[in-house]
């Protein structure tokens, strides 16, 4: 099977472990770069062309898409999908994880837990909108944020009308969710693949640090999910029809809640703390689904 990982950095370690496990299992896998694609729209002959070289001959990608590339990545997954070719992540339901906003609120309706949300647009009456949220502490975070990157935490009033008025003067949009103390600066990461957990790991923030990123000095360490944890993970990866996702959860009082859903989660971290093949069940996954031309 001839497998494409669409990826800028051949290099990382989610895009090696792909590349291993797809060649471990004799398939052709090559890594290309999607910003360097260009598609060709034609009648009824949608093509892409990478370095002059027709890729005629996929059977199945891999979209690692960064968020700033979000727009011409999902154009290039959107025209393999056009010419029949499987994808373990379509271009609509990347997309739609990637708007934070608009994912909370497909979820919400759903009927998935997660901290009490506001969004405005650049309101004046900030007192009004943490209200809203339960009072401080406020968790504040941009809209395009990841890698715990514009989150901030506003312990009191005064430091959270002053992040909420500073990001309004930016025209920057934010959303404000209540913190969960009873967290205690750790999320639980559960990896979906094919609809199904996994492997699941429990991040915790360095002394000092709310956010419990790993890419931020956060430690991990394996954890066997309760039954409400599985069941809101599996739910989030339906509703946002994203069989292969990282799904982020706070431990609460009133039970799990989600916190986001990642099209392109890192593997490194998770198969360290797991000491689970990840990227072998993804690569199984795309054997079980497309058919090799």
């Amino acid at each position: 099977m001839n497998i494409v990982i669409l990826s800028r950095n051949s290099n990382l370690y989610s895009t090696q472990r792909l590349v291993e496990e797809g060649r471990s299992r004799n398939h052709h896998v090559e890594v290309i770069d999607p910003l360097k694609c260009d598609i060709i729209i034609e009648k009824e002959r949608p093509t892409i062309f990478y370095k002059d070289r027709l890729l005629d001959y996929v059977d199945a990608i891999i979209p690692r898409i960064g968020a700033s590339i979000t727009f011409y990545g999902c154009a290039v997954v959107r025209q393999f999908e056009m010419m029949g070719v499987f994808t373990i992540c379509t271009s609509d339901s990347i997309t739609r994880s990637r708007d934070k906003l608009r994912s909370l609120q497909r979820l919400s309706k759903a009927g998935i837990g997660m901290p009490k949300t506001v969004f405005t647009n650049y309101s004046r009456d900030v007192d009004e909108v943490i209200e809203r949220v339960g009072g401080t502490p406020v968790i504040i975070k941009l809209l395009e944020g990841t890698q715990g990157l514009g989150v901030v935490l506003a312990e009191n009033q005064n430091a959270a009308e002053s992040v909420l008025e500073a990001f309004n003067g930016l025209q920057a949009r934010v959303i404000v969710q209540e913190f969960i103390k009873e967290a205690k600066g750790a999320d639980i990461r559960a990896l979906i693949v094919d609809g199904q957990v996994v492997g699941a790991m429990k991040r915790q923030g360095k002394d000092g640090e709310f956010r419990s990123n790993l890419h931020r000095g956060g430690t991990a360490e394996i954890m066997k999910l309760n039954h409400d944890e599985l069941q809101l993970a599996m739910k989030a990866s339906r509703v946002l029809k994203l069989p292969v996702c990282g799904v982020d959860m706070l431990q609460s009082a009133r039970g799990p809640l989600l916190l986001e859903v990642n099209s392109t989660p890192g593997l490194e971290g998770i198969e360290g703390a797991t000491g689970r093949n990840i990227a072998r069940s993804i690569i199984t996954y795309i054997e079980r689904n497309a058919i090799s031309k």
